[in-house]
């Protein structure tokens, strides 16, 4: 009986040995250290994102070092046939992923600026905690749009007009001291108000535009083209294209009497001048 007992005992002792009891923290944070603790020791094994340890660990207070832990995810401890899982959260931000999109655009125009943003920690995880991005986009000596965007999954993204000066824009995005600056080239748009003027030349009409600009004022790019068009019942439409220099386009014409000039750039059309031969 006795010796059927010591034997009981020692299989007992043995399996207790064998299935070590393990307990984790119930929260860690990625790229800090975290202990954990074995009933005995034995041989522990951490599987994770990224992470596949093997290491012999005795009894007691076990630490898991910053690199143990560099990643954020889902991990599972094993000493002895023994798991536990551990889910360690992304650090705090230390980095910002900034994606703007074009780097050129037109002034005055909704929703053609795109910006996107991904939070990460000092161990480029995704920081998934709720949070917040401002984004700010403006041309030097003009007051910068602002708008406070809240993170999904720590992603944030917006759409954006362009503003209504051209010139480089400073399109930034920050959370807290972390800012990512990127540059958007705003350029002006199609000419508007478009006018001219004409004066005989010799035997031909000169054409003149005024400074050729946008809507907003700014003006329009050398090399824009301008059309001026002459249209009479006798000779039909005439039509010269002449590209803009200097902010104005100029063009010569020949000169017909009951002629109808007209000037117009792209589908904007401009002012009317009938040409009445003197």
């Amino acid at each position: 009986m006795t010796k059927n007992f010591n034997t009981l005992f020692i299989i007992l002792a043995l399996a207790c040995a064998a299935y070590a009891q393990i307990t984790v923290p119930q929260q860690a944070t990625a790229g800090e250290s975290a202990t954990l603790t074995a009933s005995s020791g034995g041989t522990l094994y951490l599987i994770g994102p990224g992470t596949a340890i093997k290491r012999d660990v005795k009894s007691g207070e076990v630490t898991l070092s910053a690199d143990d832990l560099a990643y954020a995810g889902r991990y599972t401890a094993i000493v002895n046939g023994n798991a536990q899982s551990l889910y360690v959260s992304p650090a705090k931000p230390q980095k910002l992923s900034f994606m703007a999109r074009p780097s050129r655009v037109p002034v005055a125009q909704p929703n053609v600026i795109s910006g996107a943003v991904f939070v990460l920690d000092h161990n480029d995880n995704l920081v998934t905690q709720p949070g917040a991005v401002k984004f700010e986009l403006g041309v030097t000596g003009q007051a910068p749009v602002s708008q406070s965007v809240p993170t999904k999954d720590g992603i944030a993204y917006i759409r954006a007009a362009s503003g209504k000066r051209e010139g480089p824009a400073q399109f930034t995005a920050s959370v807290g001291d972390i800012v990512v600056r990127r540059i958007v080239q705003q350029v002006a748009s199609d000419p508007c108000n478009l006018r001219m003027k004409a004066q005989r030349s010799g035997n031909d009409i000169a054409v003149e535009t005024e400074p050729v600009r946008d809507c907003s004022g700014n003006p329009v790019p050398d090399g824009t083209i301008v059309t001026f068009i002459e249209t009479t019942n006798e000779h039909g439409k005439s039509t010269v294209d002449a590209r803009v220099k200097h902010g104005i386009a100029k063009a010569m014409l020949p000169a017909q009497p009951g002629a109808t000039l007209t000037v117009a750039s792209g589908v904007v059309l401009g002012n009317e001048i009938r040409w009445g031969g003197q």
